[in-house]
C-alpha cells in the first residue's frame, strides 16, 4: 500500500467498488433479519449543508454497523421536492420550478454520493414526480369515500392587489411581501382530513414508542391537547339562541363577569348590524393575524357587543364583547371570562374596567390580590354560594354533575388538535385530485384519470399560481359532463407524511405500496431527523400510517420503532456595523482568527482588508448570520471521511455540536496515524498466527486492550449511540498499538488483530479509509460484507491487577500481584512492602483490612 495517506484517491476507490457492485441495493429476504434506517429527506435548495451531513452520517454510521450484525439493511434517500421556496427561487433566476427543482437534485445528489453514504439508489424518489403523487391523489379519494375529508370556509392572508392567498412566510409586518398591500384575513374554501378522529389513538399511542425522546412526546401530547371539561349554555336576553361555551375550570363559573366572542361569531355579526362601530371592529380584526401564537403577546383589544348573557347559575346579567384574541376555528368561538383567574381574561377587564371577582382561594390561607394578578392555580372555592369550601376537584364534580342534570350543559372531552388543513392556493405542489361538476357537487378525480398532473413547464410571475391563471388546465369532464378541477395543491407535509412507506416498493405500479414489501420493512426501525419536526411532520406522519392501516395497506400501527433527534450544528459568526449601526455578517472562511490558550478569538481581521472584525459568538449556522461551513469545500481538502469522523466525534448525536478547524485537522491527523500504523505494519509481511498460549504479558496487555475496546464499542455504537466515546475507545487502542514493538513474531499477531479490530470498528465513520486499509490487512471480502468484531471473554481477563497499601487510609504503595491471589496472600504483601514497613516501623499493627482486588489498609498506632 502506498506510504502517504491521498484521501481523494482512497474514497473515488471505494466508491466506484460500492457502485459497481450494488453494494447497497436490497431486497425482501423473510429468513434474515431486517433493518430499515431512515434519515429524514432533503428539501433540494441546491446544496448540503452541515446539518445535513451530521444527520446522514449518523444514519449511514447506525445502517454499516446494523448490516456488519448481518441484517437485511436498507437505507434510502429521496427528496422533499415541492414547496414555496422553489417558486421564489423560479421567479428570482427567471426559470420554472421544476428545472430548478431537478437540478439542484442532481448537485445535491454527487454531493451525498461524495460522502461515501450507503444508499440503495435504485428506491430514489422524488415527491413533485406524478408517479410518486399519483398514489397520494388515489388515497385522498378513498380518505374522501371514508368520510375522513371535507371542505369547509377557513380564514386566510389575502393579498386584495395581487388577488392571491399568502403563506404566513409572505406576509411581512402585516403586507403582502410583493406587493406591500395590508394583508386581509379572508375566508375561502378548504379541504380538511379530520385527524381530530384518530387524536385519542395519537394520543394513547405515543405510549407504546418507547426509544422515542421523551421531550417528543410530551410535544405531541401538550399539542394533541386532550382535556376534560363541561360545555354549557349561557343563554342570550331577549334572543332565543344561547351562547355555548367549553371550559376546563367549571370551578371559577361562579367568577364569571363577561363573555367574548370571535369577530366572526354569528353573535358579532348580528351586532355589527346593529352598530357601526363594532361593524368597524369587526372589520379591524379580519386584518389581524389570526395564529393561535400570536394571541399571548398581542394586545388584547375588544368592544361591547350591547348583548347580555344569562349567568346559568345565579342569572346575573353578564356583558357580551367581541375580543381579538377569540378564535372562531378553535372551540365554539365564544368563552366565558374568567379575569380572577385567568390572566388573559385579567389583561383585557383592568383595560375595559370590568369586575374581577374572586372565587378560588389558596388551599393554604394565602391572601391573593387579584385585582393586581390572577391566580391561575386550583384551590378552595369562595363567594361561591353553595359551592363555598370546597376544593376545586370537588367543585367541578359537584358543578357539572348539577349542569347535567338541569340540561344546561355536559361534562366533555375537548383536543386542542385542529382538523388539518391540506389546501395550498400555490402552484409548485401536487394537485389535489377534486373536480366541482356543473350542478355544483364535488366528486373524486377517477382512478383511471389520475394523476392529475401538474404542468412543470410554466412561467412563474410571483402573483398568481399558473394553474389557477390557466382556465384551460381546470376544464375536464365526468360521466360526459363538464367539471372543474380543483386548483389548489396539497400542503407539503402530505408528501413527507408517507415517503418511508413508498422508499419500500418505490417503483410499484400496481398501488400506492405493494403489501408484502411495506409489511416487510415497516416500521421504520431507526428514524434520525432534527427535533423541530418534532410535532407537525412526526405526528403527520404517525396519522398517516394509521390511515395506511386502516385502509389494509399495512399491518403495523406506528411508523418507526426509534427515533433520534440530532442536535444543531454550531458556528462563531463574525460582523462589522454598517453606518445605521446595523450588523453584516462576514463568512468564517473570509476572517483570520487568533486565538488564546483556550481557543477563544482574541484578534479578528478580514482576510481581504486586514481591518478588524468582531466576533459575534457561537450560534446555529445559518444564512441569516452567514456562519455556515460548505461540506463540500472541507471535503475538497481533507476528504469525506474527515467530515465524517468529526461530526462523530465531536459531540453526541443528540447534542449541539459546535464546528472547529482545529476539530477537523484533529480528525484528519488521526486518519493519516491509521493509515501510517497499517502501512508500517504491513510492510513487514503477512502476520503470523496467533497463538494465545505464547504470548508475553505486553502481548497479553494489547489483546485484552483490543477485546475490552470491542465490548466498549459495541455498546456505544448499538445500545447508547455515543458515537464520540466509541471513536475516543479506538484512538486509546491506537495509542497502544504503537507502543508494542513489531519485531517479535506474537507481537505482529496481536497487533494484526488489534488493527483488523479497530478498522471494523472504525469503518461505519470512516468507510472510504478502511475499505482500503481492510484490503492491506490481506482480508478477501470487502469491509462492508464484513461482521462486526466479537470480543473475548477470556482475552478481557486479568492476569495481574493492581491494589493500594494504605497505612492508616493514606495510599503509601501500589502492588501488581497475581489475579487469583487470596487474602492472606495480600496480606502479607502488604506487610512486607517497604513504604508500608516504614511508616508502621515505630507503632504496633492493630488490624489489616483486606478488600480483595482493591486494596489493603494497615491500621497501626
Amino acid at each position: 500500500m502506498d506510504e502517504q495517506y491521498n484521501p481523494q484517491q482512497v474514497e473515488q476507490g471505494a466508491r466506484t467498488f460500492w457502485e459497481e457492485n450494488n453494494t447497497f441495493t436490497v431486497k425482501e429476504e423473510p429468513g434474515k433479519p431486517k433493518y430499515y434506517c431512515l434519515s429524514m429527506f432533503p428539501y433540494p435548495s441546491g446544496k448540503l449543508h452541515m446539518g445535513h451531513v451530521r444527520n446522514y452520517t449518523i444514519g449511514d454510521v447506525i445502517s454499516r454497523y446494523q448490516r456488519m450484525q448481518g441484517k437485511n439493511v436498507m437505507q434510502p434517500m429521496g427528496w422533499d421536492a415541492f414547496g414555496l421556496p422553489a417558486e421564489n427561487a423560479a421567479i428570482a433566476n427567471k426559470t420554472a420550478p421544476a428545472k430548478w427543482t431537478y437540478a439542484n437534485i442532481e448537485y445535491m445528489k454527487n454531493q451525498l454520493k461524495q460522502l461515501g453514504f450507503g444508499y440503495d439508489w435504485s428506491r430514489e424518489l422524488a415527491t413533485c414526480k406524478p408517479d410518486y403523487y399519483r398514489w397520494e391523489q388515489w388515497f385522498f379519494a378513498r380518505l374522501y369515500e371514508k368520510g375522513l375529508v371535507y371542505k369547509k370556509m377557513s380564514t386566510v392572508n389575502w393579498d386584495p392587489v395581487d388577488q392571491t392567498v399568502l403563506a404566513n412566510e409572505q406576509v411581512v409586518d402585516g403586507r403582502g411581501w410583493r406587493s406591500g398591500a395590508l394583508v386581509e384575513q379572508k375566508k375561502i374554501p378548504q379541504w380538511f382530513i379530520r385527524i381530530t378522529d384518530y387524536a385519542e389513538e395519537l394520543l394513547n399511542d405515543l405510549d407504546t414508542l418507547e426509544d422515542w425522546p421523551e421531550q417528543v412526546k410530551t410535544m405531541q401530547r401538550n399539542w394533541i391537547g386532550k382535556s376534560t371539561g363541561v360545555e354549557l349554555n349561557f343563554p342570550l336576553k331577549d334572543r332565543e339562541d344561547a351562547l355555548t361555551v367549553y371550559t376546563t375550570r367549571p370551578d371559577t363559573l361562579m367568577g364569571v363577569t363577561y363573555m367574548a366572542v370571535a369577530a366572526e361569531h354569528p353573535l358579532a355579526r348580528a351586532a355589527a348590524e346593529r352598530y357601526v362601530e363594532v361593524a368597524e371592529f369587526v372589520d379591524q380584526c379580519k386584518n389581524s393575524k389570526v395564529a393561535e401564537a400570536d394571541m399571548a403577546t398581542m394586545e388584547k383589544k375588544g368592544i361591547d357587543t350591547g348583548f347580555r348573557a344569562v349567568h346559568p347559575l345565579t342569572h346575573e346579567e353578564i356583558p357580551v364583547y367581541v375580543a381579538n384574541f377569540v378564535l372562531m376555528d378553535y372551540g365554539t368561538g365564544a368563552l366565558m371570562a374568567v379575569p380572577a383567574h385567568d390572566e388573559r381574561d385579567h389583561e383585557f377587564a383592568l383595560k375595559y374596567h370590568l369586575p374581577i371577582k374572586q372565587v378560588i382561594a389558596p388551599a393554604e390561607n394565602i391572601e391573593v390580590d387579584v385585582q393586581e394578578k390572577a391566580y391561575t392555580e386550583k384551590g378552595v372555592l369562595v363567594s361561591s354560594g353553595k359551592y363555598n369550601g370546597l376544593t376545586s376537584e370537588d367543585a367541578f364534580n359537584d358543578i357539572a354533575e348539577y349542569l347535567e342534570s338541569n340540561g344546561i350543559g355536559k361534562r366533555t372531552v375537548n383536543y386542542r388538535l385542529r382538523d388539518w388543513g391540506v389546501s395550498r392556493q400555490r402552484y409548485w405542489g401536487a394537485p389535489i385530485p377534486m373536480m366541482t361538476l356543473a350542478d355544483g357537487t364535488e366528486r373524486p378525480v377517477p382512478d383511471d384519470q389520475l394523476p392529475v398532473s401538474l404542468p412543470e413547464d410554466v412561467e412563474m410571475d410571483g402573483v398568481q399560481s399558473p394553474i389557477k391563471a390557466d382556465p384551460e388546465w381546470a376544464k375536464t369532464s365526468f360521466d360526459g359532463q363538464p367539471a372543474t378541477l380543483e386548483t389548489d395543491t396539497f400542503d407539503t407535509f402530505m408528501e413527507s407524511s408517507w415517503y418511508y412507506a413508498r422508499f419500500c416498493s418505490p417503483n410499484y405500479d400496481k398501488g400506492m405500496l405493494d403489501p408484502a414489501a411495506a409489511n416487510y420493512w415497516l416500521p421504520v426501525d431507526q428514524y434520525i431527523g432534527g427535533i423541530e419536526h418534532a410535532i407537525l411532520h412526526l405526528l403527520y406522519a404517525r396519522f398517516f400510517h394509521k390511515l395506511l392501516r386502516d385502509v389494509g395497506l399495512v399491518t403495523s400501527s406506528e411508523p418507526f420503532n426509534r427515533l433520534l433527534c440530532q442536535g444543531m450544528v454550531l458556528a462563531e459568526t463574525y460582523y462589522r456595523e454598517d453606518d445605521k449601526g446595523g450588523k453584516v455578517w462576514i463568512s468564517p472562511a473570509d476572517v483570520t482568527v487568533e486565538r488564546d490558550d483556550k481557543g477563544q478569538p482574541i484578534q479578528v481581521v478580514h482576510k481581504v482588508d486586514g481591518q478588524p472584525v468582531t466576533a459575534g459568538g457561537v450560534t446555529k449556522m445559518s444564512k441569516s448570520k452567514n456562519n455556515g461551513i460548505d461540506p463540500q469545500a472541507i471535503i475538497d481538502q481533507h476528504g469525506a471521511d474527515t467530515v465524517r469522523l468529526f461530526m462523530m466525534f465531536a459531540a453526541p448525536p443528540e447534542q449541539s455540536l459546535e464546528w472547529s478547524d482545529s476539530g477537523v485537522e484533529g480528525a484528519h491527523r488521526f486518519l493519516k496515524r491509521l493509515w501510517r500504523l497499517v502501512s508500517e505494519h504491513t510492510a513487514g509481511g503477512p502476520a503470523p498466527t496467533l497463538n494465545i498460549a505464547e504470548l508475553a504479558d505486553s502481548q497479553k496487555d494489547l489483546r485484552r486492550k483490543t477485546h475490552e475496546t470491542i465490548a466498549k464499542v459495541s455498546d456505544d455504537v448499538s445500545r447508547r449511540l455515543t458515537f464520540n466515546t466509541a471513536i475516543a475507545a479506538v484512538m486509546e487502542l491506537l495509542n497502544e498499538v504503537s507502543k508494542l514493538g513489531d519485531s517479535e513474531p506474537q507481537s505482529r499477531a496481536v497487533r494484526q488483530e488489534a488493527l483488523n479490530a479497530a478498522v471494523l470498528m472504525l469503518s461505519p465513520i470512516a468507510p472510504h479509509i478502511c475499505h482500503t486499509l481492510w484490503q492491506a490487512l490481506g482480508h478477501e471480502e470487502p469491509v462492508v460484507d464484513a461482521r462486526w468484531p466479537v470480543a473475548d471473554e477470556a482475552a478481557m481477563v486479568r492476569s495481574q491487577i493492581q491494589v493500594v497499601l494504605q497505612v492508616n487510609g493514606k495510599v503509601r504503595a501500589k502492588a501488581d500481584v497475581p489475579a487469583d491471589i487470596d487474602k492472606a496472600g495480600l496480606e502479607k504483601l502488604a506487610l512486607e512492602n517497604e513504604n508500608v514497613i516504614r511508616f508502621v516501623e515505630d507503632k504496633t499493627v492493630r488490624k489489616v483490612i483486606v478488600v480483595p482486588g482493591k486494596l489493603v489498609n494497615v491500621v497501626a498506632n
